[in-house]
């Protein structure tokens, strides 16, 4: 179970399919417009209600570019998505009832513990981010500025309070659904987690406590092939720049789409520009406006990707070995921007804030130019295919299930 968006969605159908050939019957419950991505995996689908798009181009939505700090859009996210976490209650709970374990994503953590827990279910936790704290880095919703070892603690520890009150409701309404709570054995631990990035991009921390692990990459299930019109973009000329905020918004598209083109022309390279959820849009003979692609397919053929930072665009960029410019919007955005900068696959990071055409030329221009920043993403995505995300999950299944 998941919920949000692409990105938080996408590396479980991967995970799923690989789940299914090694014997598992798997269903993925997440919103019901992401169900075209498990088609062809062999993993079955229950819809969830809700659908996040709408609810980021709602007037809640588009508050939450009003907030200046990590820790203002984490409270207006947090208004936003308990309304959405009631809803989703009930059909989590049906989706629930016919398994044998519960594989929860981060998304959902307290929720789907709280299922598993009346269903007397095993549980396991799939994260796609770093969520519990450690004094190594600050929360990563809260930005990448250290607090020092205590207060990176405090601070992740904050941030989880704050996601076990936004579930508080939706648990306490589980009675209402047939689910009484459940007692507490004096021995009970919480679940086991595996995270779904590799420690080449994030080292485990040290202060971990036993039972969090990180188990690499869960790519997504490949759907498909690229357009014929992208195909045809792509021999007309030399390596393109993807441009693509993903599941993003903005508050001025237009304004937003003036500068990527004055960007990618001023450094003098063609364009693939992805509307997504901003809208964004490109004319001209040397740009192609696209919808939703592939990345495994396309990310490889590009001279450089211009991403919002999204866990799952990172990765996806990282298994390209491209260069990138993050263009972090909100979220856990600056932190996997600063990983990329940290790992010198990316020249800097442009903050959509502080985004300009000059600002995102510069950063472009270094990204296509800067050799030493495609042989170091070359040599990391050669370690991350040796990589396989998919076995600890299957070893964690083994030992929940005996």
């Amino acid at each position: 179970m998941t919920a949000g968006s692409r990105g938080d969605v996408a590396p479980y159908t991967g995970l799923g399919a690989g789940l299914v050939r090694a014997g598992h019957h798997v269903t993925l419950a997440t919103h019901a417009l992401f169900e075209p991505l498990v088609a062809g995996s062999g993993t079955a689908f229950h819809p969830l209600p809700v659908d996040p798009r709408a609810e980021l181009h709602s007037p809640r939505g588009r508050r939450l570019h009003d907030a200046r700090t990590g820790a203002g859009k984490l409270v207006r996210l947090v208004a936003m998505a308990r309304r959405a976490a009631d809803e989703l209650t009930a059909s989590l709970v049906e989706a629930s009832r016919t398994a044998d374990v519960l594989l929860v994503g981060g998304a959902l953590g307290p929720l789907g513990y709280a299922i598993a827990e009346r269903l007397a279910l095993p549980a396991l936790g799939l994260h796609l981010q770093p969520l519990h704290p450690t004094g190594e880095f600050p929360a990563p919703v809260l930005g990448t500025r250290s607090l020092g070892t205590v207060g990176n603690r405090l601070s992740g520890q904050a941030v989880m309070t704050t996601v076990d009150l936004l579930f508080a409701r939706s648990v306490r309404s589980l009675r209402r659904h047939g689910l009484a709570a459940a007692r507490r054995s004096r021995g009970h631990r919480p679940p086991p987690v595996l995270h779904g990035y590799s420690e080449l991009v994030v080292p485990r921390p040290r202060d971990w406590p036993h039972g969090l692990e990180v188990a690499g990459y869960w790519w997504p299930h490949d759907t498909g092939r690229l357009p014929r019109a992208l195909e045809d973009f792509l021999a007309a000329g030399p390596r393109p720049v993807f441009v693509g905020l993903g599941s993003a918004t903005v508050p001025d598209p237009e304004r937003m789409s003036r500068d990527i083109v004055t960007a990618l022309r001023a450094v003098g390279v063609r364009g693939v520009v992805q509307r997504g959820w901003a809208g964004l849009e490109a004319e001209g003979d040397d740009m192609l406006t696209v919808d939703e692609v592939p990345h495994a397919p396309l990310f490889p053929r590009m001279a450089a990707v211009v991403h919002h930072a999204g866990a799952g665009t990172t990765a996806a960029v990282l298994r390209a070995g491209v260069p990138s410019v993050p263009v972090p919007v909100q979220f856990d955005a600056a932190f996997w921007a600063s990983r990329l900068t940290a790992l010198g696959t990316a020249p800097a990071a442009v903050p959509l804030r502080r985004l300009t055409s000059g600002a995102l030329a510069g950063a472009l221009h270094r990204a296509t130019s800067d050799a030493s920043c495609r042989v170091r993403a070359r040599t990391l995505a050669d370690g991350l295919a040796a990589e396989d995300g998919t076995a600890p999950v299957l070893a964690a299944l083994d030992r929940l299930t005996r």
